[in-house]
């Protein structure tokens, strides 16, 4: 069965806004709250505060950049999170742009997919102990954590095209994703997930697709709230590629060449992202069921971008609603 979960819209400035949201995964039927990764304040100590202020709750990152913290690092901040909380976390990983890897590490990865491959295999031996010394291009050994007994952390990874989606077949035990149109999942990414998996002998991730959304209103214009939700992957050469491929009706040229207001619209007309009532989401939400995606997280950015983060507090509790979840 699909799960429905939550991702907090914005990048807490204080640890107390983060609170309104993880409420609503304790008082409804919402599985996790997840974040992506924070540039004002880390997401491992935000979801630390809400557990010390009594929201003990299944927690997932998605994602988090790799070249912002070593494979040993990465798996003692999934496990100290997974003790503070008390729940099981889902730690997502990601390359970053080329941009972001030539900052971290003076130089991008030649290869995203091998460096992808040798952090998943560190983080995993240290979480698990796996006795096996890795030398990699980009990473040796993580070393171990010391064994201690608590509940899951599933390692993910982000998953745009059926490249990176071959990797997390062989080796996560979560795959997600942003911006996908449920099309593109079930024809390219979960077939890329499972030849993945049998590749390596074991069962396929689950699917955890992050979809941007926002209910329809006579004072709201679906473009803007498009744009103010993912008009920075509409200027990344890799989405608009996942885009085009999902069937998505994006105007030639680059988005800096275009309307942006047509760019945005072909994100509502491709539903890559989601725009209508209650029943209409509920019904294209569906479609993300269908084509094999375990968990929804529910993402009102566009909302809390124009409205602000008490609006889209009371988005959420409506979709929630909807879906017979609050």
């Amino acid at each position: 069965m699909t799960r429905y979960s939550v991702l907090v819209p914005f990048v807490p400035r204080r640890p107390e806004q983060l609170l309104p949201y993880a409420g609503l995964v304790q008082w409804t039927g919402a599985h996790r709250l997840w974040q992506g990764q924070g540039m004002l304040t880390e997401p491992h100590q935000g979801f630390a505060h809400a557990a010390g202020a009594g929201f003990r709750i299944p927690t997932g990152l998605g994602v988090t950049l790799m070249p912002m913290r070593h494979p040993y690092e990465a798996a003692l901040q999934a496990k100290s999170l997974s003790l503070v909380t008390g729940e099981s976390v889902v730690a997502g990983f990601g390359p970053g742009s080329r941009e972001m890897q030539w900052a971290m590490r003076g130089e991008p990865y030649k290869s995203p997919l091998t460096a992808a491959r040798e952090y998943l295999t560190a983080v995993r031996a240290a979480l698990t102990g796996t006795p096996e010394v890795m030398e990699g291009d980009y990473w040796h050994h993580a070393g171990r954590l010391a064994p201690l007994p608590g509940p899951r952390v599933e390692i993910g990874l982000g998953v745009l095209r059926p490249g990176m989606a071959k990797v997390a077949g062989e080796l996560a035990d979560v795959a997600i994703t942003w911006l996908t149109p449920a099309r593109y999942l079930s024809e390219l990414i979960v077939p890329a997930l499972a030849a993945g998996a049998e590749k390596a002998g074991r069962t396929a991730p689950r699917v955890a697709a992050i979809v941007p959304l926002a209910l329809a209103a006579d004072d709201r214009d679906p473009a803007r709230l498009a744009l103010a939700s993912n008009g920075a992957h509409l200027r990344l050469a890799h989405y608009r590629d996942m885009l085009r491929k999902g069937g998505v009706p994006l105007p030639d040229g680059e988005f800096a060449d275009g309307d942006e207001t047509a760019q945005a619209l072909a994100l509502v007309k491709g539903d890559a992202f989601l725009y209508g009532t209650a029943d209409e989401l509920t019904e294209r939400l569906a479609g993300y069921a269908a084509a094999g995606v375990d968990e929804i997280v529910l993402n009102v950015t566009g909302v809390a971008s124009l409205y602000g983060p008490q609006a889209a507090s009371q988005e959420l509790k409506a979709l929630l609603g909807a879906l017979d979840l609050a």
